[in-house]
């Protein structure tokens, strides 16, 4: 089918049209991340970015696609826009406000969207104004200061500077989304990872031809690699189907009803918010400890190197929780069972209600355990091949189930556009037959 949607693109220029917005924006993305904020000496800069690569900075530049490194206008990338949307999902579960506004349709979902908006630019503000203060104390490892001038005057440009990138960053995932072909904000967030791509390759090619590296172990990476992304598009494909029954009722005239249809439960419900939120809190004390002498917060961080089996450990175990706690916020048994209910479906052998809730609960459950456990070893298989097999790049974990679930919707929009333009040829040609 996707060979097929290739070559039927000459065919279909409005698809071809959205197609070359969505890489046009993406470009318009890229060649952002390049213009500094001003104030900054770049080179000391990407010296102390060296030093801490492996505490929040190198979570947050991974997502920015290195505009952390660089201090660009782009630098916060589109993570407030995500917090912001994460807090305020949370907030449905607390806010009947806010839970009765979603349930009030488009207008419902646009008002949430306009509170999104307000709560990013919040957000951003606030770290920006930390960002700023945080690099009036930066000095690289060699001793030169990171700020050229510092001052209110370089923390208001920085705050303003880093807040008007975030905003025209949602802004241009927006006009990808109307104009172009699948989600804008995650686009924006894979074309920041698959930007590192490139110098991992030719870092690769470089210790090969140095010796550092086989060339049987090189196939044998590379035949590792496409068997976890396989393994990766299996698990995100997978569902459990439970079955529903809808009795025959008259409406009117009409006998309506007597249809079978299916409730998909997917394996990992949560995607890739437990990993992200397990990452942040486990990095948190390595992001202190090196602003701070603290001799005990010193011996924290030494201890939850990503290397290390106690960080791999709580790692696997937060990944877990947060599976479960976040599928709890999106996901509402109670909600569906009422609906099914509703519609006067059943699932077999179960009575309607509380029953059905409890099943649904029960077998959520169940798929979760084993979802959590897949996304737990894709993170943890970085840091195997890293230390095991010595793998001078960064493969797996939350920027790979991003990469694969982004792609994986981005081809799965197109052939739906196709499908949908095929249906529409079809009703054309009936309707000019029915009208002979």
């Amino acid at each position: 089918m996707a060979t097929a949607g290739v070559d039927n693109l000459s065919r279909l220029p409005e698809l071809k049209k959205k197609i070359l917005w969505t890489f046009f924006l993406l470009a318009v993305y890229r060649a952002g991340i390049h213009i500094p904020v001003p104030g900054v000496d770049s080179a000391a800069l990407a010296d102390f970015f060296e030093s801490v690569s492996n505490t929040l900075f190198g979570l947050f530049d991974m997502f920015s696609g290195g505009g952390l490194r660089n201090l660009s206008i782009f630098a916060l990338g589109i993570m407030p826009y995500i917090s912001a949307s994460i807090i305020i999902q949370l907030l449905n579960v607390v806010s009947p406000d806010l839970k009765r506004l979603s349930q009030e349709g488009a207008q419902g979902r646009k008002k949430i969207t306009q509170y999104t908006r307000y709560a990013t630019v919040l957000i951003t503000v606030v770290q920006g104004f930390g960002i700023a203060m945080g690099l009036e104390s930066m000095v690289s490892p060699t001793g030169a200061p990171v700020v050229l001038y510092a001052g209110w005057s370089f923390r208001l440009i920085t705050i303003l500077t880093l807040t008007a990138g975030t905003v025209f960053l949602m802004w241009l995932g927006e006009q990808m989304t109307d104009r172009g072909i699948g989600n804008g904000i995650s686009m924006i967030i894979f074309a920041g990872i698959v930007a590192g791509l490139p110098a991992a390759i030719f870092n690769t090619v470089r210790l090969m031809k140095a010796g550092e590296i086989t060339l049987f172990l090189l196939i044998f990476i590379l035949v590792f690699m496409i068997a976890i992304l396989a393994f990766i598009v299996f698990m995100e494909r997978g569902q459990r189907r439970i079955p529903i029954h809808y009795a025959k009722r008259m409406m009117g005239r009409k006998m309506m009803g007597g249809q079978t249809t299916h409730l998909p439960l997917r394996i990992n419900t949560a995607g890739v918010i437990p990993p992200i939120f397990a990452s942040s809190i486990l990095l948190f004390p390595t992001t202190l400890a090196s602003f701070s002498n603290i001799e005990w917060l010193s011996k924290m961080s030494a201890h939850f190197r990503s290397d290390s089996i106690l960080y791999n450990v709580v790692f696997v175990a937060l990944i877990i929780f947060f599976c479960y706690f976040y599928t709890a916020i999106i996901f509402d048994p109670k909600g569906i069972a009422e609906n099914i209910q509703k519609q006067g479906g059943f699932i077999p052998g179960i009575r309607p209600g509380t029953k059905t809730r409890e099943y649904i609960d029960r077998v959520l459950a169940r798929i979760t355990l084993w979802g959590s456990l897949y996304v737990a070893a894709i993170c943890v298989i970085p840091m195997l091949l890293i230390a095991q097999f010595n793998v001078p790049f960064y493969f797996g974990g939350t920027a790979l189930l991003i990469v694969v679930g982004v792609a994986m919707d981005f081809m799965g929009k197109i052939e739906s556009y196709l499908i949908s333009r095929q249906y529409d040829g079809l009703m054309g040609k009936g309707s000019k037959i029915k009208g002979r």
